[in-house]
């Protein structure tokens, strides 16, 4: 049986239908204020948001409201709420490979390279480099602000939509600290794993389940013995996909994941996975002089993986995600969700913390 969540022709293509409308409808009014100068930012966010992405956020949101009981499973109000989400993720993408210098995103060049090539091309005034970073700031941004405008648009009634804003606002609230706690660790150097367990919860783990899913949760009316087991399922959960992720950042196939190997790895990532190499005795002046190297090369990194292998950590890491994933699935078992909803998330739980992209 093929469940909706993993079905094209079902949320998925349902949460693109509804993103494609309303970047329509956004792009006209772009090309109100000016055509020439705008379209290169529609035609960049709409490539953004639209190609790729495992729309795992409205998947989680969509499941949480389905698993509450909520009235109607064929609501386009409810699809184009939870397709909002694609927007705020879109807004921390961009920002983070600002803030990484990351030279692609699932393949394709970062925003912020797509428009210094623009200028660049256009034989603008100024530094490239410089306009491609203040061009994808202000992207993220506007996307930001257009995640806002999708929820109001969604058609929910107002109460409804009263249930579900203090949710959507904490949920980019966490995600907006969690960026920050990941730049100001890089700054300190805190290499403990405390600490890459608390930036991983707020920049990933709350944003991409826990808040999803209490955002279904709120838009249902669910009680709030059902919100406590979603965040029982959510919070661990979503701190196995930030692992899965580190780990992928640094041991990835580039051809899979879309970014270059050992791009955590350059831009100096106090992730889990490094902090359980140093406190597992891993060579520490060896990750004083590689990690955070923008220029480290193939044989740097491979120098650095073999020892977060050697050292433990990543078997370590391995069994913390199977940890936390069962933490989640017990909390899930405790649930008085739909017997669809319980199957469905359970998928979801494997797909997003044994995925390979």
């Amino acid at each position: 049986m093929t469940h909706p969540f993993l079905d094209r022709a079902d949320l998925r293509t349902r949460v693109r239908l509804a993103l494609g409308d309303f970047l329509q409808r956004r792009r006209s009014r772009l090309a109100e204020i000016e055509l020439e100068a705008l379209a290169p930012v529609a035609d960049a966010i709409e490539a953004f948001v639209l190609q790729g992405g495992k729309r795992l956020r409205p998947a989680f949101a969509y499941w949480g409201y389905r698993g509450a009981r909520g009235k109607d499973r064929d609501d386009d109000a409810v699809v184009a709420t939870v397709a909002a989400l694609e927007l705020v993720q879109a807004s921390a993408l961009i920002h983070d490979d600002v803030m990484d210098g990351s030279e692609t995103r699932r393949g394709e060049p970062a925003v912020h390279r797509r428009f210094a090539k623009l200028h660049a091309e256009a034989g603008w005034r100024g530094d490239p480099a410089g306009f491609g970073t203040a061009a994808a700031i202000l992207l993220g941004d506007l996307c930001l602000v257009w995640s806002d405008e999708m929820l109001h648009a969604s058609g929910l009634d107002p109460h409804t939509l009263a249930r579900a804003r203090p949710v959507f606002d904490e949920m980019r609230t966490e995600v907006t600290i969690g960026q920050y706690l990941d730049v100001q660790t890089q700054a300190t150097g805190d290499t403990s794993t405390a600490r890459a367990s608390l930036v991983a919860r707020f920049k990933s783990a709350k944003y991409t389940i826990e808040q999803p899913l209490l955002l279904g949760a709120a838009i249902a009316g669910a009680s709030q013995t059902l919100a406590k087991a979603y965040s029982g399922y959510g919070l661990p959960l979503g701190e196995a996909f930030q692992l899965r992720d580190d780990v992928l950042g640094v041991f990835g196939d580039p051809a899979v994941t879309g970014k270059p190997a050992g791009d955590d790895l350059r831009e100096g990532k106090r992730t889990y996975l490094v902090a359980a190499a140093l406190e597992n005795g891993g060579d520490r002046r060896l990750f004083d002089e590689l990690l955070g190297n923008p220029g480290l090369d193939a044989g740097g990194v491979a120098r650095l993986r073999e020892a977060i292998e050697g050292s433990g950590a990543l078997a370590r890491t391995e069994q913390r995600i199977e940890h936390l994933t069962a933490e989640a699935l017990t909390a899930l078992d405790g649930a008085q969700i739909t017997a669809e909803a319980r199957e469905v998330l359970t998928g979801l739980a494997q797909a997003a913390t044994q995925r390979t992209v």
